[in-house]
């Protein structure tokens, strides 16, 4: 499914909290440079990543379930036969929203989160989308 400027606009104006699924503790990674990328956006970011415990001086955490508050917004940076598993978990702690970077796509796991009412956008980058919707800075 295709998402219109105006959809991906809305969802991200109005979220606040995104977790990173993959996010690297390594600058040269591109997990890493969304993720700081997000935060100097102005969003709470939370890194999730089981063999992490801390990226840039703030805490890792090994699976959605484990986060200490709700997200809006879960962004992966995994391989696509890990997005079923990462969409059931998103299901589970409320999120509003799937979002696969580059590459990452999976129909039936994305079919399953939107039944479920998630928006799920598929093979888009978050930073990219960012950018060129001109989405200011959050306060």
């Amino acid at each position: 499914m295709k998402h219109s400027d105006a959809e991906l606009h809305a969802l991200l104006a109005s979220s606040g909290r995104i977790a990173v699924v993959g996010h690297s503790d390594k600058p040269y990674r591109d997990s890493f440079q969304v993720g700081q990328y997000l935060r100097r956006a102005g969003y709470i970011v939370f890194a999730v990543n089981p063999f992490l415990r801390s990226v840039d001086g703030n805490p890792a955490y090994p699976n959605l379930r484990s986060l200490p508050e709700p997200v809006d917004i879960v962004n992966v940076f995994r391989r696509s036969e890990h997005l079923a598993q990462v969409v059931g978990d998103a299901i589970a702690v409320g999120a509003r929203a799937v979002w696969g970077q580059f590459g990452v796509e999976d129909a039936a796991a994305a079919e399953r989160g939107r039944a479920a009412g998630l928006v799920v956008v598929m093979n888009r980058c978050i930073k990219v989308e960012h950018l060129r919707l001109g989405i200011p800075r959050r306060a």
